[in-house]
């Protein structure tokens, strides 16, 4: 019997069109993971949990850098999302949440893709029935503070990624990508 390395089936090509970040990186990032290369697409580290109803989102990029206070994310979210993805750096901060049902519901209703936090989440067993895309790091059920706004539309960066305002966000169970444009085949 003679065995071969080689696969008997052709692989098939990636489907982009669903939007699945292993498909994206396959056709957007196809140098070896060994391979030092400046990388048009970046991949944030895989330190978030999904949290919402909708596990595959992607849209145009908002951002928000607060430290455990709130009231710009909801000032955000009670615009017209327009299928965006809010970024908001939490500073990785477990002591408070910075999103809640009231919010995420807001999010739901005015058009928004989803939503990634670095740092926590609180109501996300009602979150989860939400037709929204949210990740964070972890839940905690104590409110944020109120009274340092952040700052809006200014870079952020975690997860080893720079995540700027019109960027282009694609999450799902795998990960997520992170692209200075639409990624269009």
């Amino acid at each position: 019997m003679s065995y071969s390395s080689a696969p008997k089936t052709a692989t098939p090509p990636p489907d982009t069109s669903r939007g699945a970040t292993a498909d994206l990186c396959d056709v957007f990032v196809p140098e070896p993971v060994d391979k030092v290369s400046e990388r048009q697409v970046s991949i944030v580290e895989p330190i978030f949990r999904d949290f919402g109803g909708r596990l595959r989102f992607s849209g145009p990029v908002a951002t928000i850098r607060c430290f455990e206070n709130n009231p710009l994310v909801r000032a955000a979210l009670e615009e017209q999302g327009g299928g965006r993805v809010l970024v908001v750096d939490g500073g990785a901060s477990k002591r408070c949440a910075l999103l809640g049902d009231n919010i995420a519901a807001m999010a739901v209703k005015n058009g928004w893709s989803g939503i990634i936090i670095n740092g926590c989440i609180r109501d996300s067993e009602d979150i989860g029935k939400m037709d929204l895309g949210v990740k964070a790091l972890a839940t905690y059920p104590l409110k944020s503070s109120k009274r340092d706004p952040g700052l809006r539309d200014v870079p952020v960066s975690f997860g080893g990624v720079t995540f700027r305002p019109g960027d282009w966000v694609y999450a799902d169970g795998d990960g997520i990508l992170v692209a200075p444009e639409e990624l269009k085949l």
